[in-house]
């Protein structure tokens, strides 16, 4: 077992985000995560899927013919 838990200031800290954002992806359940007594811990790899769930490709814009 070498997974690293993370904090929620940790995740947030990872995601250039307040410590608002994480909390609130726990309390939506939109993130796994583990409870350790009353201590929130969410899983490195958690936060890698969340994150490559949620990437939105570039979309490739079709360029018009001009005119010359």
């Amino acid at each position: 077992m070498n997974e690293r838990f993370l904090s929620v200031v940790q995740v947030a800290e990872l995601l250039g985000t307040t410590v608002r954002f994480p909390r609130r992806l726990v309390e939506e359940r939109r993130i796994t995560y583990v409870k350790v007594g009353r201590h929130v811990r969410i899983p490195e790899s958690a936060v890698r899927a969340y994150i490559t769930a949620n990437t939105v490709e570039p979309r490739h814009r079709r360029r018009l013919g001009v005119a010359a």
